[in-house]
């Protein structure tokens, strides 16, 4: 630190220098895993500007596409929660307010406005619940009781919400499972009443075992990142009806994530406890069939991928990695 008490330019100049060094020998290592397919995505060497500014575990990525902004959750003991970079990696800005142990991160732009969701999974005054802020961190809205874990029997009481995903048209889809109580799929109208409920636990057809992540995609499916049953289940957007699983790709380790490419051809899926993305074919409508790995992105030793984002736009994958702490940027070749 400087005698201001700020950090030292000197100082974090050759500590980015020294970050930029290992981040090319691992990508130069790491990141040619395709035994002989074609490269579809290479690390960006450049973001962030200064990865300093990941102090805690960084568990959650979303992306404002409208915008150019990249919202990241982080954890740990005085640290900012949420913080905010340009998609070129120059920080912005970042919130600590009613934010205890974020999970899951979401961006909803519509015509008027945007908004950031957060599923918090803290068991203090502020957990086990889904909170809406505006883009400088103004709490909007609170879903569930805060503090209190809750049970199955009460949609709107969650236990440890582990992702959500928002429609343009205020539609909630809810993933409430990190490890608690709840294994469920939950849909809420744009005025937060219960639309349908889907998932116990089990490893059942339609059951959960730790549901990690959600996302929907333009033909009215709901994917499910059915973390502990080493599955995706896919699910009828307007009725919850069971559409399919995949299983066959995740003999290795189940997935936690699953993101969209911006043409929806893909799907991308993070893999943490063997540091791989999977790249997966989406199938265009109709029958579910089962997964088709096309592609994979091996990531260093201990990164732990957790969740990623897709820009919509440019199409590059952002990747929270909990084990090195900090969020990395894939562009598409």
């Amino acid at each position: 630190l400087s005698s201001a008490g700020s950090p030292d330019p000197t100082i974090m100049g050759f500590n980015y220098y020294l970050f930029l060094h290992v981040q090319v020998l691992k990508a130069f290592h790491y990141s040619s895993p395709w035994k002989g397919q074609q490269q579809m995505y290479k690390l960006d060497i450049g973001w962030p500007k200064i990865p300093e500014y990941f102090n805690g575990q960084t568990f959650c990525v979303a992306v404002d596409s409208l915008h150019g902004l990249v919202y990241v959750g982080q954890r740990g003991d005085n640290v900012p929660k949420v913080l905010v970079f340009s998609e070129e990696g120059y920080f912005l800005y970042s919130w600590n307010n009613t934010v205890e142990m974020p999970h899951g991160i979401f961006v909803l732009n519509t015509a008027t406005d945007s908004s950031v969701w957060i599923t918090d999974v803290g068991t203090g005054k502020y957990g086990h619940t889904v909170k809406q802020y505006s883009p400088s961190g103004k709490l909007m809205q609170m879903l569930g009781t805060p503090g209190n874990a809750g049970s199955s029997l009460i949609p709107l009481q969650f236990d440890q919400p582990a992702d959500i995903f928002v429609e343009e048209s205020g539609d909630i889809y809810v993933v409430d499972g990190d490890g608690g109580m709840n294994n469920r799929l939950l849909k809420l109208s744009n005025d937060y009443k219960e639309i349908w409920l889907a998932g116990t636990n089990g490893t059942g057809i339609g059951q959960f075992k730790i549901p990690h992540s959600v996302t929907v995609d333009p033909f009215g499916r709901v994917w499910v990142a059915d973390r502990d049953n080493k599955r995706i289940q896919v699910f009828d957007k307007v009725t919850g009806e069971w559409l399919g699983s995949w299983s066959g790709c995740f003999s290795e380790d189940g997935p936690y994530s699953v993101r969209f490419t911006a043409s929806y051809k893909y799907l991308i899926v993070a893999q943490l406890n063997i540091n791989r993305l999977a790249i997966l074919a989406a199938p265009p409508v109709g029958s579910i069939g089962d997964c088709v790995m096309v592609n994979t992105v091996q990531l260093a030793d201990e990164t732990k991928p957790h969740l990623v984002d897709v820009d919509m736009k440019s199409g590059a994958v952002y990747v929270a990695e909990i084990g090195a702490q900090q969020v990395q940027k894939y562009v598409p070749l």
